[in-house]
């Protein structure tokens, strides 16, 4: 559990969740959310830096890149599941009140930021979460040397205990069940990670203009 391996796909998972607590806990200190907002860079970096330190030991995203059926199929999935993200909002769908990621100051759009969060959202968070969720976790249920274990020999324990807690991770908990179960299930039959990844890239990536464009901020 404690590998090598293990250690390069838990501890850029770990330390997005560490920044979530401790922002959390700054903000019941009273720190305002526009103040908070400056800890995502923060974030966002080092766990990209962490990625980069271990990325010789992802021999699953090796080679990276995706032929034309499949870019088409993690396209049509991402696009699918950012759909049913914004409709799955439903008051009994959502735990608690998020507050969200709002890079305005003083009204006006703060560009450098709102640029950090789009690329940290479509480009790291994908990488690090899929390598995390489906690569680590997923393979691990089905047999402790993880690393051995081909997508097509996951068993249905790994994959629905993954796509509880990917809900439970966020928010919006029944659209977080949904998304981790397309995105279990393209990791699972394509047998290859880069495609969850994409689709999930996808997804954040959509999802961030939609934010961008309509203000819903809440939903960051």
């Amino acid at each position: 559990m404690f590998s090598r391996a293990a250690r390069a796909r838990v501890l850029p998972f770990l330390t997005y969740m560490v920044f979530i607590a401790v922002a959390d806990l700054l903000a019941r200190a009273g720190l305002t959310p526009g103040q908070l907002r400056w800890l995502y860079p923060l974030k966002i970096g080092l766990v990209a830096l962490l990625l980069l330190r271990y990325w010789p030991e992802y021999r699953e995203l090796r080679p990276a890149r995706l032929g034309p059926a499949a870019a088409a199929l993690a396209a049509a999935a991402g696009v699918l599941v950012f759909v049913l993200w914004i409709g799955l909002d439903a008051g009994w769908m959502v735990v608690g009140r998020p507050t969200g990621y709002d890079p305005r100051g003083a009204g006006a759009l703060t560009w450098p930021l709102m640029l950090v969060r789009l690329a940290g959202a479509a480009l790291v968070v994908p990488v690090m979460e899929e390598l995390f969720w489906r690569s680590y976790l997923m393979r691990w249920l089905t047999a402790e040397d993880f690393a051995g274990v081909a997508p097509a020999q996951l068993k249905f324990r790994g994959f629905i205990v993954t796509v509880i807690l990917f809900g439970v991770e966020h928010n919006q908990w029944l659209a977080g069940m949904v998304a981790g179960a397309v995105y279990g299930l393209l990791y699972m039959r394509t047998g290859k990670l880069w495609v969850a990844i994409a689709a999930h890239a996808v997804t954040n990536g959509v999802l961030g203009v939609w934010i961008i464009r309509t203000g819903s901020w809440a939903y960051w």
